[in-house]
């Protein structure tokens, strides 16, 4: 692609979301969401591929579906209590629809079919963008509006995302499917937190960005996308698929990684509001997430391909491509727990 048609898309995703976040009434935060929607459908569609096509095109229909829903509640409660302001959506039917067209735009289940099958199409560059950028301007919106939401509405998105995110990643042997069904799972954690403490919500969604980027950076770095391929790379680079075996099993939330303090601090907080039921079924519902995790360090670390070539040979060439922003983010995944007393300071 064109490094000045690049420079436009990417600028006018920036644009978009910044204008999501920014604003306080519901037209501009559809103009932003919009926006952000139509700069990122030409990255996917790059590749001239079918199957990049048909992603594009699915995630289009679906975007844009969203939208017209958003428009429309918003323009509900705006006939019925004559206010666009975000802060004031006191029209329970407006607030209901409006909360499954953001839940449709981030993927949280049960509205989240389109996910896997996107993310399937794209490349992995293109793949982190939509799973981490493009979850903020819905997500910002979410945590405006949540004060006034549905606490039961909110409870069965962020159950069901945990649930099915957990078991729709069981039977996969793509990456790119693995990685959008964890997505899935983590927003359901910040679904069902949402209405208990903000940020917590806020704290689970930047350490899910470290972490699914690191992710998605190791394979982007190793040429992988499918969990047959990962057997290969013990043998190239040692060091680094022991850095992403962590980043995986952190992604999974355990102990002492980075990935265990979100999902600590939010089942400690569903204990606290008397909620024991509910965090019980999180914590068995993140097993499931943790199973495919081991899956993916298993034929990592613990396989080795039946071809490869234990001599040294000089036809191995170093990667040429970029590995700072993989550093600094496996660094991030892997050891912030200790700082978790200051992080519940802050969020408290």
């Amino acid at each position: 692609m064109n490094p000045y048609v690049l420079a436009v898309l990417l600028s006018s995703l920036g644009i978009g979301t910044t204008l999501t976040l920014a604003s306080s009434h519901w037209l501009l935060a559809w103009m932003g969401l919009e926006i952000s929607t139509l700069a990122i459908i030409p990255l996917m569609a790059q590749q001239h591929h079918p199957r990049a096509v048909e992603a594009t095109t699915k995630y289009f229909l679906t975007q844009a579906t969203a939208a017209a829903m958003i428009l429309f509640a918003s323009t509900t409660n705006a006939w019925t209590t004559g206010e666009w302001s975000i802060q004031e959506m006191s029209n329970p039917t407006a607030l209901a629809l409006i909360t499954m067209a953001l839940a449709l735009k981030m993927g949280l289940a049960p509205v989240h079919y389109w996910l896997p099958e996107v993310l399937q199409g794209l490349d992995l560059t293109t793949g982190l963008i939509l799973s981490t950028w493009q979850k903020l301007a819905p997500f910002a919106l979410i945590y405006q509006i949540s004060p006034m939401m549905n606490p039961s509405l909110m409870t069965m998105l962020g159950l069901a995302s945990t649930i099915i995110g957990g078991w729709g990643g069981l039977n996969q042997t793509q990456l790119r499917k693995i990685l959008a069904y964890s997505s899935i799972a983590h927003l359901g954690w910040m679904m069902i937190i949402m209405q208990y403490s903000p940020n917590l919500a806020i704290l689970n969604l930047i350490l899910y960005i470290t972490m699914t980027s690191a992710a998605f950076l190791t394979f982007k770095n190793v040429a992988s996308t499918k969990l047959s391929t990962l057997t290969l790379t013990w043998s190239k680079t040692p060091m680094m698929t022991t850095m992403a075996m962590m980043t995986l099993l952190s992604l999974g939330g355990l102990p002492p990684l980075t990935g265990f303090m979100p999902k600590w601090l939010i089942l400690q907080e569903l204990t606290k509001q008397n909620l024991p039921l509910t965090a019980s079924i999180m914590a068995l519902a993140a097993l499931l997430s943790l199973f495919f995790y081991l899956r993916m360090c298993y034929a990592m670390t613990l396989t080795i391909a039946p071809n490869t070539n234990t001599n040294t040979s000089t036809w191995r060439q170093k990667s040429s491509q970029t590995t700072m922003t993989l550093s600094i983010t496996t660094t991030l995944a892997l050891i912030l727990l200790p700082i978790t007393p200051a992080i519940m300071a802050l969020t408290t």
